[in-house]
């Protein structure tokens, strides 16, 4: 066992002594994991992980974070949606929340992506063909 091995296991506190936000058993320590609020944030940070893969642990900090605002602004926009309306302070709010979000995002890695709208051979040909039938 080399040095670094043996440092790293003096230096890491057994699993009971970690935090449940470590141990990833809570989102936030004393709420109960069970509201649908709660339930909504941790799929919105399983789905960013996913994407991300083998993420550092900053890189896990600004997913918890944008998944905080994301389900937030979801929240609004259902309130916008049931009143038919927004009022300005929420709108203001949604408005700065949504740009905070996008630069937490290109923070981790949000990348915009064309979308390619070419169709393929044989689509192409399967439309001419249908044109030439009619």
């Amino acid at each position: 066992m080399s040095t670094s091995e043996v440092q790293g296991q003096i230096n890491r506190p057994p699993l009971r002594q970690r935090s449940k936000i470590t141990n990833g058993t809570a989102l936030v320590p004393g709420v109960s994991g069970r509201s649908a609020w709660t339930r909504r944030c941790k799929d919105i940070i399983a789905l960013h992980l996913s994407d991300l893969g083998d993420a550092s642990a900053a890189e896990k900090s600004l997913v918890r974070r944008a998944s905080v605002l994301t389900t937030e602004l979801e929240m609004l926009e259902a309130r916008f949606a049931a009143a038919g309306m927004a009022n300005q302070t929420d709108l203001d709010t949604y408005i700065r929340g949504s740009g905070c979000l996008r630069r937490l995002l290109e923070s981790v890695g949000l990348q915009r992506r064309s979308k390619d709208v070419t169709p393929t051979l044989a689509e192409y040909l399967k439309s001419k063909t249908i044109e030439a039938a009619e």
